[in-house]
């Protein structure tokens, strides 16, 4: 099982995909607010998305799983 996680601490403003979309190593996959900037969160490896374990307004931890990839 493939994870990707949060890189740093912060609010989940946005999600870019969904259950089921294929994503692409490089692809932005999340932005997070952390002290007043937005932070894309880049997927690192391809695959297709298995489940989003996050909801938009979630805070999360570095370290957070945010999708799970088949």
């Amino acid at each position: 099982m493939n994870e990707i996680t949060s890189s740093m601490a912060g609010t989940v403003l946005n999600i870019m995909v969904g259950s089921g979309d294929e994503i692409t190593s490089g692809q932005e996959v999340l932005m997070i607010e952390s002290m007043k900037m937005e932070i894309p969160i880049e997927s690192q490896i391809e695959g297709k998305v298995s489940e989003v374990k996050v909801n938009i307004g979630d805070f999360v931890n570095e370290g957070d799983v945010l999708l799970v990839l088949e």
